[in-house]
């Protein structure tokens, strides 16, 4: 008896091929960063927060006053919080002093080694804080960001004026800081 596996492969090969899996991670159009950026609701209040940095620093909305501050909201164990970490380092690179970035992780203090490794071996030239409990549980000041990676663009207020759940590369970060410049919220110098 002959097998079918030669003259099937194809067939199955390109029906997981239009299967469409790749469309799951694949964002709207309606939700890239210019169009999120330029549809941005009011801002409130400043935020409030304050977190250890692993330096022994601190990561507060007073640290961060006067430009916009890019947030990157990770996790160690995850392959895209490692690229967003690396998207954020170049967006500093490229944008010093006219931005702050930070890495806020999503991990117990019981993590910290880890925690240190992962910011070591990056070479992540931004402060990196573990996050509290409740900012962990998606509570505090970023209610409802418990997903990683995300990205929280601040104004030089201190206000929440973008929020992104998923990978953002540098170059949409740059456009929808372009955006929020044009708005009108620059940064006070």
């Amino acid at each position: 008896m002959r097998s079918l596996a030669p003259a099937g492969l194809p067939l199955v090969l390109f029906a997981l091929g239009c299967a469409g899996s790749g469309d799951a991670v694949r964002e709207p159009a309606a939700a890239t960063p210019a169009a999120a950026a330029e549809a941005a609701p009011a801002r409130g209040p400043a935020l409030s927060f304050s977190y250890e940095t692993l330096d022994g620093r601190e990561l507060s909305t007073a640290s961060l006053a006067g430009r916009f501050s890019v947030i990157g909201f990770v996790a160690t164990y995850d392959v895209a919080s490692q690229a967003e970490a690396r998207f954020l380092a170049g967006l500093l690179r490229d944008h010093t002093p006219r931005i702050n970035a930070a890495l806020l992780v999503l991990e117990a203090s019981e993590n910290r080694p880890l925690v240190e490794a992962f910011a070591a071996t990056l070479k992540l030239p931004y402060p990196v804080a573990l996050a509290d409990a409740p900012t962990i549980a998606g509570e505090g000041p970023f209610a409802g960001l418990h997903h990683v990676p995300s990205v929280v663009i601040l104004d030089a207020e201190g206000r929440e004026a973008f929020r992104h759940v998923g990978l953002i590369t540098q170059e949409a970060l740059e456009e929808v800081l372009r955006g929020l410049e044009r708005e009108g919220a620059r940064p006070a110098r």
